[in-house]
C-alpha cells in the first residue's frame, strides 16, 4: 500500500510537472544531432524512477559548453513527501574525488605540487612513521609512489585497506604498471596536499575550488546550513537510510554537493576555469590505458581487450575514452544509497550529470545516457552498471580460501539456524534440510539468483567468519557463528 502511495505520488508530480510546460521550452539537442523534447525527457526519467524504484533523481544536461537543461524529480524524503530539487544536498561519493583532483591541479598551476615527485618526500618524517602508512615499513616501494600515480589510481594500493584479510594497507604491483582504483590513493594525497599547504582539507577545497566555482551549498562535511533541504539515501529495497553525516574531510568521499553543484563543476572541467590551458589539458591526458575486465574489485587479474576500441584510460582524477565525437571523460559516485554519474564529451562540450539517492540508481543510466545524449559508447559493463531489467550482481571469484573461512554454523537470537557449506565457486546454505546457493560479488558479499536476499559476513582480524547478517526486503536478519 505504501509503496502504491508512493508510486501515485510520483505519478502526480511528474503530472504537475508537465502541466508546468504550458509554452514548452525548445528541444534538448543530443551528440548525433537530433533533439529530444523536455516532455520526453520527463517521460522517460519518471518511467525508469517507477520501474527501477528509485526514489530522486536529478538530471543536468550540457550542449555546447552551456547548461541546457537542469531537473529534478521525485523525493530526498518519499516518507514525509518532500521533493527532491536542484539544491537538495546529497553524499556527492567518489565525485569527490574528481573534486579533490581539481584541487591537486590548482597547486600544480603554483608549482607547489610536482606530480612526478615522490609524495614522501614532502613529509617531514618517513611517511611510515605515521600510524596509518605504518604497513608499509616492509616494501621500499612506496618511495616511488608519486602524485601523478595517486591521481590515475596507478600506485599498487587496494581500493581501502579493509577489503585485505588482515586490514592492512600493502603494495600489490609496482607502482605506475597497471590501472587499480584506490581511495587509499587519494586519502594519502590529501595528507600530502595537507602537509604542503598546512591547511585542513575543508578549508583548502572551499577556498579554491567550490567558493570561486560557485558551488554555493557544497562543503567536505556536514554543515547546519543544508539542514532544510537534504536528501535521504535508500537502499536496494527502498529503506530510508536517512542522509549520512560527515564530521572529517575526506578526499575520497566525504564531498556533500548538490545537482547545480556538480552542473557548476562539470562546466568548470569544460573550460578549465583556474587552470592554464596545459594544467587543463594535462588532466584530461591519459596516463595509463585499461584492461582490467571491470573496474572492481580493482585488483582482479582478469583482462579484456573490450575497450580497445575507445582506448579507455585514466587521466588525472578522471577516466577517458574516444567516441565518434571525440574524447570524453567521466566519473562515477557510488556510496551507500547514493549513485551518481558525470560524462563529457570534450570537443562538443555536450554531457551529462545523473545523481540519484538509491542504490538501484545505476540501473537507469544506460536508458537514460542513450535516450537523453544518444550516448552509446559509455563502457557500461566495465563499469559494472547493469540495467535494471538485467542482473544487479557481478558475480566474481574469491578462491577456495576465500570460502573456507566463511564455512561453519551460524545462529541468530531468535533460533534460527543455518549452515553455510563452501561448494565448489560459491557457497551452500542449509536451512532447515533445504540448501540455498550463494554466490560471490564481494570477498564478504554474497547473492542469490533465485531469492531476493543478500548476505554479508564480518569477519575477526584473521580472517575468519565471526557472524553474517542476511539482508531481506522485510528487513535484516543478524546471526552470529556458533562454532
Amino acid at each position: 500500500m505504501a509503496q502504491t502511495k508512493i508510486l501515485s505520488a510520483v505519478t502526480l508530480l511528474a503530472f504537475t510537472s508537465l502541466a508546468s510546460w504550458a509554452a514548452e521550452p525548445e528541444p534538448i539537442p543530443r551528440l548525433d544531432g537530433s533533439t529530444i523534447r523536455p516532455t520526453e525527457i520527463d517521460s522517460t526519467v519518471t518511467r525508469l524512477m517507477r520501474n527501477a524504484e528509485v526514489p530522486g533523481v536529478g538530471i543536468a544536461i550540457f550542449n555546447h559548453g552551456k547548461i541546457t537543461y537542469l531537473k529534478a524529480y521525485g523525493f530526498r524524503d518519499k516518507e514525509h513527501g518532500l521533493p527532491l530539487t536542484a539544491d537538495s544536498v546529497m553524499t556527492g561519493a567518489s565525485l569527490t574525488k574528481t573534486a579533490f583532483a581539481y584541487l591537486a591541479m590548482k597547486l600544480v598551476n603554483e608549482r607547489r605540487l610536482d606530480l612526478d615527485k615522490p609524495v614522501e618526500q614532502y613529509f617531514p618524517k618517513p611517511l611510515t612513521e605515521y600510524p596509518r602508512y605504518s604497513d608499509l615499513a616492509g616494501d621500499p616501494r612506496y618511495k616511488l609512489i608519486t602524485a601523478r600515480m595517486l591521481l590515475s589510481h596507478t600506485a599498487g594500493f587496494p581500493n581501502f585497506r579493509a577489503v585485505n584479510r588482515d586490514r592492512k594497507l600493502n603494495i600489490n604491483f609496482d607502482p605506475g604498471s597497471r590501472f587499480a582504483y584506490s581511495g587509499e590513493g587519494i586519502q594519502l594525497l590529501q595528507l600530502a596536499i595537507e602537509t604542503i599547504t598546512g591547511r585542513p582539507l575543508q578549508d583548502l577545497m572551499h577556498e579554491q575550488v567550490f567558493q570561486p566555482l560557485n558551488m554555493t551549498r557544497t562543503s567536505m562535511i556536514t554543515e547546519e546550513r543544508f539542514e532544510n533541504d537534504y536528501a535521504n539515501a535508500y537502499d536496494e529495497w527502498g529503506r530510508s537510510l536517512g542522509h549520512q553525516s560527515r564530521k572529517t574531510a575526506d578526499a575520497a568521499g566525504s564531498m556533500q554537493t548538490t545537482l547545480r553543484d556538480v552542473a557548476e563543476f562539470a562546466m568548470a572541467v569544460m573550460q578549465g576555469r583556474g587552470l592554464r590551458k596545459s594544467t587543463r589539458d594535462l588532466m584530461l591526458n591519459p596516463q595509463i590505458r585499461i584492461v582490467s575486465q571491470h573496474e572492481f574489485p580493482s585488483l582482479a587479474p582478469e583482462t579484456t581487450d573490450e575497450n580497445k576500441t575507445i582506448r579507455l584510460s585514466y587521466g588525472l582524477g578522471l577516466g577517458l575514452y574516444l567516441s565518434p565525437y571525440g574524447r570524453a571523460f567521466f566519473k562515477e559516485g557510488h556510496d551507500d544509497g547514493f549513485r551518481h554519474y558525470m560524462v563529457v564529451f570534450d570537443k562538443p562540450r555536450d554531457g551529462i550529470v545523473i545523481m540519484t539517492n538509491s542504490s538501484n540508481g545505476e540501473g537507469i543510466y544506460k536508458e537514460i545516457l542513450e535516450t537523453l545524449l544518444r550516448d552509446t559508447f559509455t563502457p557500461i559493463e566495465w563499469e559494472g552498471f547493469a540495467p535494471y531489467n538485467e542482473p544487479a550482481h557481478t558475480e566474481i571469484s574469491v578462491g577456495p580460501e576465500g570460502l573456507e573461512r566463511l564455512g561453519g554454523n551460524y545462529a541468530s537470537r531468535l533460533g534460527l539456524a543455518l549452515t553455510v557449506v563452501p561448494k565448489n565457486d560459491h557457497l551452500d546454505v542449509l536451512i532447515g534440510g533445504n540448501g540455498h546457493d550463494l554466490f560471490p560479488e564481494g570477498e564478504l558479499r554474497f547473492f542469490s539468483k533465485t531469492l531476493h536476499v543478500i548476505t554479508d559476513f564480518e569477519v575477526d582480524s584473521q580472517g575468519k567468519a565471526t557472524g553474517l547478517t542476511l539482508h531481506y526486503a522485510d528487513g535484516d536478519v543478524m546471526m552470529n557463528r556458533t562454532n
